[in-house]
């Protein structure tokens, strides 16, 4: 059986843990659909085809997942220990992904390299 990838929450002191925040608003359904698409990503790691995943800007990609008329989505980046970070999470209400939401994936991603001493390049 190949090496599961590990995944990991983003977290820090000025926006806790976003996607954690995230799940635990969720009703159970859409929860459980949106734990089963992480699942799938460790599983699949980097070959995980769409429509469970597509590139989005630059490094940052998503986990795609519906529940009735949502949406679910969940930004993330593969880092260089073979590790993906959860980086934020919303319910997609437009045919295009929201600038803003972007944004503040990439804000966070930023910070995790930062913080893990890793250079953007090296991502």
């Amino acid at each position: 059986m190949p090496t599961r990838w590990k995944v990991e929450f983003y977290e820090d002191d000025q926006d806790g843990c976003p996607v954690r925040d995230f799940l635990d608003d969720l009703g159970v359904p859409r929860r459980a659909k949106v734990l089963a698409i992480i699942r799938l990503l460790e599983e699949e790691g980097p070959t995980l085809p769409f429509p469970y995943s597509s590139q989005v800007r630059g490094k940052v990609r998503e986990l795609r997942t519906q529940y009735q008329d949502d949406n679910l989505r969940v930004l993330y980046f593969g880092s260089p220990t073979r590790t993906f970070i959860l980086l934020h999470a919303f319910t997609k209400r437009t045919a295009q992904t929201p600038p803003r939401e972007i944004v503040i994936a990439e804000r966070r991603m930023m910070r995790w390299l930062q913080h893990h001493g890793v250079q953007e390049g090296d991502a």
